[in-house]
């Protein structure tokens, strides 16, 4: 398969029953899943992937957008394409598209990432392991994610206390455990968005009680959530 505009790895999956919200569709946090599962694979498949551990290096995904355009239903097949949209200072980019079979648009996404030292957490230039065939670090992506400020009324908070099942490899919370908590939260306020904007800032640790604070500021709404004073992630959305 030639595979669509400038993408570089490709993988198919069936859209599962325990992936989707209760009207059938699938969740933000199920496509998020999908989003690092791709990502993994299409790095396990050039070796800048799980191998780095061996190296004391990780990959620490810093921003992502999500934009569905449609969601996948239940028992859906989806086609998932990845590619790099190279580097630009110490992030490097990673770009998502999924189509449905009809080869139609569902959603994008785009992300940027910081290859750190697992011990030292010390920031490392991507370009010192990424192969230059599929990381061109002179190349720069057309749109990167936001550095995201929260802004307007506060309209809502919750904490919530972080599970053993909110946890990565790395016994940090996953990336996608924070967008499961913002559904959650929003889904209490009526709100079910098709876009995110999510900035991760800091680790989360078992046991961390994480407050989160809504924001109402017209267009958009922001999410922060905070343990104690320390500034954890920050979120923005249209609904």
């Amino acid at each position: 398969m030639t595979l669509p505009e400038s993408f570089q790895f490709s993988k198919v999956f069936e859209v599962g029953s325990f992936q989707v919200n209760p009207d059938g569709k699938i969740s933000l946090t199920s496509l998020a899943d999908l989003f690092q599962e791709i990502a993994w694979a299409h790095a396990d498949s050039a070796d800048f992937g799980r191998n780095l551990s061996e190296m004391n290096l990780m990959w620490a995904l810093a921003r992502l957008e999500i934009n569905l355009l449609k969601f996948p239903k239940w028992g859906e097949t989806i086609h998932l394409f990845t590619g790099s949209k190279g580097a630009d200072k110490l992030f490097a980019f990673r770009d998502f598209m999924v189509w449905d079979e009809s080869e139609r648009v569902l959603a994008r996404g785009m992300s940027s990432w910081l290859l750190l030292n697992s011990g030292t957490k010390r920031i490392h230039k991507p370009e010192a392991i990424l192969p230059p065939a599929l990381f061109d670090p002179n190349m720069k992506p057309d749109r990167q994610p936001h550095k995201l400020v929260a802004a307007g009324d506060l309209i809502a908070t919750e904490e919530l206390k972080v599970r053993f099942s909110d946890l990565d490899l790395n016994y940090h919370v996953n990336n996608t455990s924070y967008i499961r908590w913002v559904e959650n939260f929003l889904a209490d306020q009526g709100i079910y968005p098709s876009n995110l904007s999510i900035n991760y800032l800091a680790e989360c640790h078992k046991d961390d009680l994480v407050k989160l604070k809504l924001f109402d500021n017209r267009e958009v709404k922001f999410i922060e959530g905070r343990v104690g004073e320390k500034l954890v992630f920050i979120v923005r959305f249209q609904s």
